[in-house]
C-alpha cells in the first residue's frame, strides 16, 4: 500500500541516481513501494533529474510553492535553503504538504535527510495506530560533512 510522501530539496542538476540514492538511504528500513509521492518546491519543476527520477518509478510530483512551504514551521531552518529559494525548508514541509489530506493532519516519519547534496524528508498522513512517528532521525554521510 502507498501511504507515504517523500520531501525532496537538491542542487541544480542532481541526477536522477543521487536523487534515488537519497531517497533510498532516507528510507531506510521502510519501502519503497510504500512511496505515495514525491513533492518539491515549485522553482524544482524543471531539474531533469527530479523529472526523471520520478518518471522512472512511476511517481507523480507534486510541486508547493514558496508561499505554502513558508506556512509550515521547519524543525531545523536551512540557511541554504534561505540563500537558495527564499525558505527555510524544503523536503520536510513539501513532505507534509503532500502528505495531508482532508481526512487527516500529516506527521513526518523520516526527518530531513542529507545524501550528496540531496535532503530528502518522509511523511504519512496515517503513521501509526498511536498517532507517533514511525521512525524519526537525521542522516547524514561523510560525503556531506564540512
Amino acid at each position: 500500500m502507498k501511504t507515504i510522501s517523500v520531501g525532496i530539496g537538491c542542487r541544480s542538476q542532481s541526477s536522477a541516481e543521487q536523487i534515488e540514492a537519497a531517497v533510498r538511504q532516507a528510507l531506510g528500513p521502510l519501502d519503497f513501494a510504500q512511496i505515495n509521492t514525491i513533492a518539491s518546491i515549485d522553482i524544482k519543476a524543471g531539474e531533469p533529474g527530479l523529472r526523471e527520477f520520478c518518471a522512472r518509478h512511476g511517481l507523480p510530483l507534486r510541486l508547493f510553492s514558496r508561499e505554502q512551504i513558508a506556512a509550515l514551521p521547519v524543525g531545523s531552518p536551512s540557511a541554504a535553503a534561505r540563500e537558495h529559494v527564499g525558505v527555510d525548508g524544503v523536503c520536510e514541509p513539501c513532505a507534509l504538504l503532500a502528505a495531508q489530506s482532508p481526512e487527516a493532519t500529516a506527521c513526518l516519519v523520516v526527518r530531513k535527510t542529507v545524501y550528496d547534496g540531496v535532503t530528502v524528508a518522509v511523511a504519512a498522513s496515517n503513521p501509526g495506530l498511536d498517532g507517533k512517528p514511525v521512525q524519526t532521525h537525521t542522516r547524514y554521510t561523510q560525503q556531506d560533512l564540512p
